[in-house]
């Protein structure tokens, strides 16, 4: 075997780690502090410090056929969007047929990485360990850190007064688990992100009266789009990133605005976001607008302050008899066993170069896996990312030198003021995301050449969906299947859907889809032409 790597975390970002050491010949250990695998996919029924927590009944928001790993499809009888139960079934099956379990350490929690003290000429890492209350050192040539960005809840208490004087309940959603203790209850969630929507549109079905307050708004998209099909099958392609990108502000902005007004208005629903064009990341809830025509939900401002039993908003409006505050008040970025100069280079941020590799340090042997955010599913993106990590770490793959990376790393913060709002997020353009990081291990299809040699191919790989198949069709780990799944992933999509045939299966026909949607501008021009 080739270099030793330390893997922190036994989720999909985890096992995608295992299995990209495995691929280039590199040693992994993974060490993971619970019993099993899945991170934040595993459910439990309490939640758990230092762990990912979810509610009973979470569902994926990406379709099974974006958010596979790209050499292993799901069944095709199961659901394009999954309960949590099924996707942990799924992530089973994968480290069982790759054969990754072998490398997990489980019960064994890391409680520091320290550089080793010839870091600067060897990049190793001193990795301490604790397991049944003993402690192990041991030496890595590098790490990857999978530990996920949904472990520590943000509780912002000393942003709304009054809220020590509040009798009820209060609580984050990560503490969350089912309705049955709501019933009958006042209850005010905080946040309008997906936990948020999701805790308020269940807890309507038992509470007396759900509010949920939030500071700016946000577009709430449905899984099923334009004609039943699953959303990201039809908006997450090559072609629509190149229009996005391409087109004139102003159209691009109001193609975005009517794209995600398409369902309902948002500003008759009390949701629309302070500033719209922004491409900040929109809530999935099929259930939302129908529970505020319903009154089950109410979408109020933000808290101004608190009272003992009650909630006084910025329009002066109060919700009284309150019982319970859940904030679903999204989570802080924290590794703890990490000293923080390590990733955190300027203004307290945590800077990475795309997202993974922290670009100070005199040997790029650690790698931070998962802690990026799109439009784009998880899976898919940590596969990417642990690939290029690998071949980084075994040194098939160079990073550019450290002015050339913080270079880019500011050059993309500024992109990101204009797309997302803010220069912290970890949020990124997914196709584009996606596309740099499988050339830089030469898994980028080459779409010209495509076009020339397999016009049937390239025409699902272009204007259809963008499908993880797609970074195992050429370069180092080619998938030799990963041709005929593009071409029937419209075939699994539906079959699920097929318990009662009424007839052949309905398939999408994308020039229609985009001639759809541009022909109220292609008709005012036409009618402009002819006025002139």
């Amino acid at each position: 075997m080739g270099k030793k790597v330390a893997i922190i975390g036994a989720g999909v970002s985890g096992l995608a780690s295992i299995r990209s050491c495995l691929e280039e010949g590199l040693e992994p250990t993974c060490f993971e502090k619970s019993n099993d695998i899945g991170g934040l996919w595993k459910f439990s029924d309490h939640a758990e410090e230092g762990r990912a927590s979810i509610y009973k009944s979470v569902f994926s928001n990406s379709s099974k056929e974006m958010m596979c790993f790209p050499d292993f499809p799901f069944p095709d009888d199961f659901p394009n969007f999954m309960h949590n139960s099924k996707i942990q079934e799924y992530i089973i099956a994968f480290a069982k047929e790759k054969n990754l379990l072998k490398y997990i350490q489980f019960k064994t929690f890391v409680s520091s990485v320290n550089k080793h003290p010839d870091f600067a000429t060897t990049g190793q890492w001193d990795v301490t360990t604790e397991r049944d209350g003993k402690k192990e050192s041991a030496v890595f040539d590098a790490v990857m850190v999978c530990s996920g960005h949904h472990v520590y809840p943000n509780l912002p208490k000393k942003s709304f007064p009054g809220l020590n004087h509040f009798k009820g309940k209060c609580f984050h959603s990560s503490d969350y688990k089912e309705p049955g203790v709501f019933n009958g209850k006042r209850v005010l969630v905080v946040g309008l992100g997906n936990s948020g929507c999701d805790i308020a549109t269940e807890l309507s079905r038992t509470a007396e009266q759900v509010m949920i307050s939030s500071r700016s708004g946000s577009w709430v998209m449905s899984r099923v789009w334009d004609n039943g099909y699953p959303w990201d099958m039809l908006l997450v392609t090559r072609f629509g990133t190149f229009l996005k990108n391409n087109l004139p502000t102003a159209i691009s902005d109001w193609l975005y605005v009517k794209q995600m007004n398409a369902r309902f208005k948002h500003e008759n629903y009390g949701l629309m976001p302070l500033n719209g064009v922004l491409r900040k990341e929109p809530v999935f809830n099929d259930e939302l607008p129908a529970s505020i025509l319903c009154g089950i939900v109410s979408v109020k401002p933000n808290v101004k302050e608190f009272t003992g039993t009650s909630a006084i908003f910025e329009d002066g409006t109060i919700f009284e008899g309150i019982d319970c505050v859940i904030f679903a008040t999204g989570y802080s970025f924290a590794y703890p066993f990490l000293d923080e100069s390590i990733i955190k280079s300027r203004n307290n941020e945590i800077i990475l170069f795309k997202g993974v590799f922290p670009p100070l340090l005199e040997k790029s042997t650690i790698a931070v896996i998962g802690f990026v955010q799109s439009l784009g599913a998880a899976i898919p993106t940590v596969d990417l990312q642990s690939r290029w990590a690998a071949q980084v770490i075994k040194g098939t793959c160079t990073l550019p030198s450290m002015e050339d990376m913080m270079n880019d790393i500011n050059e993309k913060m500024e992109k990101k003021r204009k797309w997302f709002g803010k220069s912290e997020t970890i949020q990124t353009d997914y196709i584009v995301y996606m596309d740099e990081l499988s050339s830089f291990i030469g898994a980028k299809p080459n779409i010209p050449w495509l076009f020339l040699t397999d016009p049937k191919l390239a025409m699902e790989v272009y204007f259809g969906p963008y499908s993880p198949y797609q970074f195992r069709l050429v370069g180092p780990g080619q998938w030799p299947g990963a041709r005929n799944a593009i071409l029937t992933q419209w075939d699994r999509s539906l079959k699920p859907m097929q318990t009662r045939v009424v007839g052949r299966l309905q398939k999408p026909c994308f020039f229609f889809h985009w001639l759809k949607l541009f022909a109220i501008p292609i008709l005012l021009i036409a009618v402009f032409l002819v006025l002139t």
